[in-house]
């Protein structure tokens, strides 16, 4: 099952119990439903959750009952219906709308002045027309709905609640969306998946996480290049000094560190440092290894 999947199953758990919130609920289903006009309503879903609460729901809210049910021992999306003219008036009226003016519906903010009809307005809207992808893999969700009053009635309410979204148009939908992990746990939480929320939170933590530990070690990586790199030049360095006859001249210290390299070619400058006796600075092996290096190059 999908992580939207499960948004959803965790939203339809509770029922709705105030009436209000059942109405503001329900017209969020409406303004992101499949077909919402004056000429029928019709609602798809693949969510078998949600799919048995819209009777409950619609019957509460609305008072009316779907003229056509989907076949529930079926594959597949699950259809409802509403095509009696007088439903379609009530369901109409009871939102604020008429059916009969060529005025288009939007989000009736009369409807939605409690917090608690805010949030069930924006659950319904995800529940029908919103999606979201698994954190795991990347953080998108959105909003889509054919009615671009309504899409920027809803955006209107989310900037309202601190929670502005980008818009965006496609395939004649208008879309709602956010893309930071920190906005779809706020969004989650708001409508009322806060499980799902925190599996994002989850998920962010982790990433992060991962992405700290390749980070780290790629600099670690890079760190072991780079003193391989040199300590073969330094190698090369003493060879040359070695083959000019040059190694019995050198004076006492920097024989020590000519050899200690020579022996030692896999160790770090502070690892040099510690193999003298007595114990040098990093730098000052640095200082002498950088002295061999002038004296080969002026052979």
């Amino acid at each position: 099952m999908s992580f939207s999947a499960n948004v959803k199953r965790e939203l339809c758990r509770p029922e709705v119990e105030r009436g209000c919130c059942a109405l503001a609920e329900a017209l969020g289903v409406l303004l992101y439903a499949n077909s919402f006009s004056g000429d029928g309503i019709r609602i798809v879903t693949e969510s078998r959750e949600f799919a048995q609460r819209l009777p409950r729901l619609f019957h509460k809210a609305l008072g009316i009952d779907f003229d056509t049910l989907p076949d529930w021992n079926g594959g597949g999306k699950l259809s409802f219906s509403v095509t009696q003219p007088e439903k379609i008036r009530r369901v109409y009226e009871l939102c604020g709308f008429s059916a009969h003016t060529s005025i288009s519906v939007h989000v009736n903010f009369a409807l939605l002045e409690k917090e608690c009809c805010r949030k069930a307005f924006l659950r319904g809207a995800f529940l029908a027309g919103g999606s979201v992808t698994d954190p795991e893999k990347r953080y998108h969700l959105e909003l889509s709905t054919t009615h671009q009053k309504a899409c920027r009635g809803t955006q209107t309410l989310l900037l309202e609640l601190d929670m502005e979204a980008k818009l965006t148009e496609r395939k004649g939908s208008c879309i709602l969306y956010y893309k930071q992990s920190e906005s779809i746990e706020d969004f989650l939480a708001l409508i009322g998946a806060g499980v799902s929320a925190m599996a994002v939170m989850s998920a962010k933590i982790e990433k992060d996480w991962r992405n700290g530990a390749n980070r780290k070690t790629n600099c670690d990586s890079a760190n072991v290049d780079k003193a391989v790199a040199a300590a073969g030049e330094q190698l090369a360095v003493l060879t040359r000094l070695e083959a000019a006859g040059l190694f019995e001249e050198l004076p006492e210290k920097l024989l020590e560190t000519a050899l200690l390299r020579r022996e030692h070619p896999e160790a770090t400058l502070s690892e040099l440092a510690e193999l003298h006796e007595p114990i040098i600075s990093k730098s000052a092996v640095n200082h002498r290894l950088r002295k061999l290096a002038s004296m080969a190059a002026e052979l």
